[in-house]
């Protein structure tokens, strides 16, 4: 049921690679079409390994397996889940974050690295300019991102950045629309291989059940 309404929320299903029917919000201050607009390339997800490009000599077909190789090592779990701003994108987070995502985050991060290419100079000059730690520095040469282990933080996000003003109308109006998904704990049961099409749009490439 999440699944479908974040992809009918974002216009943009990756599993299906289709753009379903929209979903209509009553009393939102802005078009759904420019809530969704940053989002919606990469459809409705959550990350734990950022997109990165393969390195050279590494195959698709072996990340895949590795992949399905780190779901295998990890049981399924559920989450219950809240709304929250994050950096002024509203997003659906943990109320707590068991010790088996940051895991299975870890190892995603660590254990399929091998297989990315390290990020250009204006990748890694563009993320500086936003203002890291010493931490987030060093995750940034190290893992090709600043905000990974200690530092990652699970949330599937629902727009882009909202002016202050609208947040309150933008909360009540998704709140109310999500008030029946998030009553019950949502499974995490299976981790997902995204790719990044020629039109920029994301797509689940391999799906890989958990345990």
């Amino acid at each position: 049921m999440l699944a479908r309404f974040g992809a009918a929320w974002l216009g943009w299903d990756a599993d299906a690679g289709v753009e379903p029917a929209a979903v209509l919000l009553p009393d939102l201050p802005l078009p759904r079409s420019e809530l969704v607009a940053a989002p919606r390339r990469y459809g409705f997800h959550a990350t734990l390994k950022p997109p990165f490009r393969l390195a050279e000599g590494c195959a698709e077909a072996a990340l895949d397996g590795a992949a399905a190789a780190v779901a295998a090592d990890f049981p399924p779990f559920a989450l219950r889940l809240r709304l929250a701003w994050l950096g002024g994108f509203l997003a659906l987070v943990p109320e707590q974050e068991p010790p088996a995502l940051a895991a299975l985050a870890e190892a995603c991060v660590t254990r399929l690295d091998r297989f990315r290419a390290p990020p250009e100079a204006d990748e890694v000059a563009q993320r500086r300019a936003a203002g890291l730690d010493a931490v987030e520095a060093a995750h940034l040469m190290r893992w090709g991102y600043p905000y990974v282990l200690e530092r990652f933080r699970f949330h599937l996000t629902l727009t882009g950045p909202v002016a202050v003003e609208h947040r309150a109308a933008v909360h009540a109006g998704l709140g109310k629309q999500l008030t029946p998904v998030l009553d019950a704990p949502v499974p995490v049961a299976d981790l997902c291989h995204f790719g990044e099409g020629g039109d920029g749009r994301f797509r689940v490439i391999s799906r890989h059940r958990l345990g």
